[in-house]
Formats: C-alpha cells, sequence, structure tokens
C-alpha cells in the first residue's frame, strides 16, 4: 500500500482532480495520500511546512481583507500551494482572519427629479461576453475636511472596472469623466447596454446624449433598488472594505492615488472572483477572448 501511495504521490500533479483521479486508480483515499504527502515532502513536514502556511494566508489577508477562506484557498492554490478549503477555514479561525460583514445596501441615489428614466432593460439580460452589460454607480468617501465622490463603470461580465473618476462635486461632469473612459478604450458592440440607477446624473442630458451618440441602449434601475445594479453596488462595497476603510487619506490627491493603485493594480489584475471561476477580472477577459 505504501508503494501506491507513493506512485500516486510522485506522478500526480498539484492539481485535486488529478489527485482524484490517480488515487482512485490505485485504490488510494485523497485523506491517505495528503497524510504520505507531507510525511515524505523533504524538508516540508506538518511543523515545518505549517507556520509557513499560516504566513502565506495571513499576507493575503492583509492584501485582500475581504477575502474569505474559498478565495484564500484558491490564491494559495494558485501559488502552486497543495491546501484545502477545510484546512485553510481551520487556520482562518484558529488566527481570527475570518471576516464577517453585514450584507445590506444603503440607497444614496437622488432620483427626485423631472428627467426622463428608461426601463430596466438588465433585468432580464442574459450576459455572455464582454462589452455587453456596462454598469456604473457612484459612492462618496469621506476625508478629513471634505467628503469626495468616486464614479464608475464596470464589465458586467467580467467585473472589470472600466472607468473611474473621483472628485469633489457630485455633477454630471464626474460620471462623464467616468464614462469617456471606455467609450475610449473598449469595443462598442451592437446592442451595448449601459445600466445604472435613476440618479440625476445618469438621467442628465448630456450623459444621455453622449449614450445615444454612440448607440449605447440606455437601462436604469426599479426606483429604490439597488439590487437591480447588485454588480456595481458590490464593487462598491469590496473598495470601501478593501481599501478606503483600511486607509488615511488627507487630502483628494492622496485618495486618488490610492484608489488608482487599488482599481488598476489589485481589483482588476490581482483579485479573485468566485463568479470567475477564481481568476481577476483582466485574466479572465483575456481567456474568454481566446
Amino acid at each position: 500500500m505504501t508503494t501506491l501511495i507513493s506512485q500516486v504521490a510522485s506522478e500526480s500533479s498539484h492539481g485535486a482532480r488529478a489527485i482524484k483521479v490517480l488515487s482512485a486508480a490505485v485504490g488510494v483515499s485523497r485523506a491517505s495520500f495528503y497524510r504520505h504527502r507531507h510525511r515524505v515532502a523533504p524538508g516540508c513536514g506538518p511543523n515545518q511546512a505549517e507556520p509557513e502556511l499560516r504566513r502565506t494566508i495571513e499576507g493575503i489577508a492583509l492584501e485582500m481583507p475581504n477575502y474569505g477562506y474559498r478565495s484564500i484557498t484558491a490564491e494559495l492554490q494558485r501559488r502552486g500551494l497543495l491546501v484545502n478549503r477545510k484546512h485553510v477555514l481551520r487556520l482562518m479561525r484558529q488566527d481570527n482572519l475570518l471576516c464577517r460583514r453585514k450584507r445590506s445596501f444603503v440607497v444614496t441615489t437622488d432620483s427626485n427629479h423631472s428627467l426622463k428614466v428608461f426601463p430596466n432593460l438588465a433585468r432580464n439580460l442574459k450576459v455572455t461576453a464582454v462589452d455587453q452589460l456596462w454598469v456604473a454607480d457612484i459612492t462618496y468617501i469621506r476625508l478629513p475636511r471634505e467628503f469626495v465622490y468616486l464614479a464608475v463603470v464596470l464589465d458586467a461580465f467580467s467585473r472589470r472596472v472600466i472607468g473611474w473618476s473621483l472628485d469633489r462635486h457630485l455633477t454630471t461632469a464626474l460620471t462623464l469623466k467616468a464614462l469617456q473612459q471606455p467609450l475610449a478604450t473598449r469595443t462598442i458592440t451592437a446592442g451595448l447596454v449601459h445600466h445604472s440607477d435613476r440618479g440625476v446624473q445618469y438621467a442628465a442630458a448630456d450623459y444621455v446624449s453622449l449614450l445615444i451618440k454612440h448607440q449605447i441602449r440606455i437601462s436604469m434601475s426599479r426606483p429604490g433598488n439597488p439590487y437591480d445594479n447588485a454588480k456595481a453596488e458590490r464593487f462598491m462595497r469590496t473598495i470601501k472594505y478593501d481599501e478606503v476603510h483600511l486607509s488615511d487619506y488627507q487630502t483628494l490627491i492622496e485618495a486618488r492615488a490610492s484608489i488608482r493603485r487599488f482599481i488598476e493594480d489589485v481589483y482588476n489584475r490581482k483579485r479573485l472572483h468566485s463568479a470567475l471561476g477564481y481568476r481577476p477580472p483582466v485574466e479572465f477577459e483575456q481567456l474568454s477572448n481566446q
């Protein structure tokens, strides 16, 4: 039996599926495989490997504070570490690294205006590729002496932030600046839908006319229902927990530089999304375009 276990341990890759198939082929349980792998790995016995694993988990949790044990397990596996979710969950629970959040939405949209609103086209739209549905939203960030406002545009399929703007004033100019970025860098496909809430910044004539100019269909959430724009709302929650609440911006310039780094370097290129098969948005887009 030990010979068979050694054969599985030596021939299998680090993939969990390969381990399952090879273990079954020789009549060895996966639990036996893992125990044998830990026992025979040179210089990596349980007492030596576990502190290093804990340090790696802690490093990931510090960089991505919003990650649960599933996302951290996926990141560890991407780094070539042979771990399972139960083990990671146990270590994170012991080290008090499990994040607990209130899952709720806060309505901040001012939709009390006489401008034209558009029906919700996104509600029943089945998104199967990039640049079929863009979603937009606004949030505020508190600085010591003022509030500043962040407007974003995301691709709903890849969750990638494709446009953003941070400024002092909650005006149409803020949302226009965020929208102009994807208009300049993305492919405007036939039938592309832009979805937002009914806020005055999105219903403003300048914003609507720019969408119409590029033949983009306009969609808006139902009154007082932020769940209609859940992907954008989720990003805003992520940036608050993973970046804003962990920072101490003193000025707009500081906030803009840090948020740029988070969006472009961390969120788009590093942060794993369970809905994307535990891949970051840029990587997911590259794979989907192949």
